[in-house]
């Protein structure tokens, strides 16, 4: 019988080991040693390192696209809803370095596999931007000329590589406000209609 908190064990290792070798020469052994769990105990509960990849970024990028939505729920300003959205994604990518590693890099390969999530699955996580951008249109809060489908894409850039000031070395450090407030603040002055 399949056991949730081993499923849990191995999604949290693979997070570790694809963050730090890099999904490609991640070996399922590899994510075996850091479970602590034989090899085979790995494919009781996926089909091949691909599934495991998957997986990963269903269930954590599933929890973020929940919370934010929960909180975004709660709000009707669209510029409050753009506020929610960067920092629940930094916070998370703050709190999980070893994910924003893993979305940074491993979401801009070319496999058909990665591909085929990015364009299914990661596509509800940016349709929440270009929701929001399109509410924020409807009030005449944000410019009518944007174009919400490339704007999510721009914002979310964006807050992706904005996120990797917690997991470069080298990069100076900034709080999680801090950063909210500088992406927040550059955005904004581009999507602001001129009479606000």
């Amino acid at each position: 019988m399949k056991s949730p908190d081993k499923h849990k064990k191995i999604i949290s290792a693979a997070t570790k080991v694809f963050a730090k070798k890099g999904f490609f020469n991640a070996r399922i052994a590899d994510v075996a040693k850091e479970a602590k769990v034989a090899d085979g105990t790995i494919y009781l509960y996926f089909n091949n390192k691909f599934d495991i990849l998957i997986s990963l970024l269903e269930e954590e990028i599933g929890k973020i696209i929940e919370h934010i939505k929960y909180t975004i729920e709660q709000e009707t300003d669209p510029r409050q809803m753009l506020r929610i959205f960067a920092q629940k994604h930094l916070a998370a990518m703050k709190r999980n370095r070893n994910l924003a590693e893993i979305i940074h890099i491993e979401l801009r390969q070319s496999d058909r596999l990665v591909k085929e999530y990015r364009n299914q699955t990661f596509r509800e996580y940016l349709d929440l931007i270009s929701w929001i951008i399109e509410q924020g249109q409807k009030e005449n809060i944000y410019r009518q000329d944007i174009l919400p489908d490339i704007a999510k894409r721009v914002f979310f850039g964006a807050l992706d590589e904005v996120s990797r000031v917690w997991t470069d070395q080298d990069s100076p450090s900034y709080t999680l406000e801090q950063t909210t407030e500088q992406v927040l603040e550059i955005f904004m002055s581009g999507f602001v209609s001129p009479d606000q």
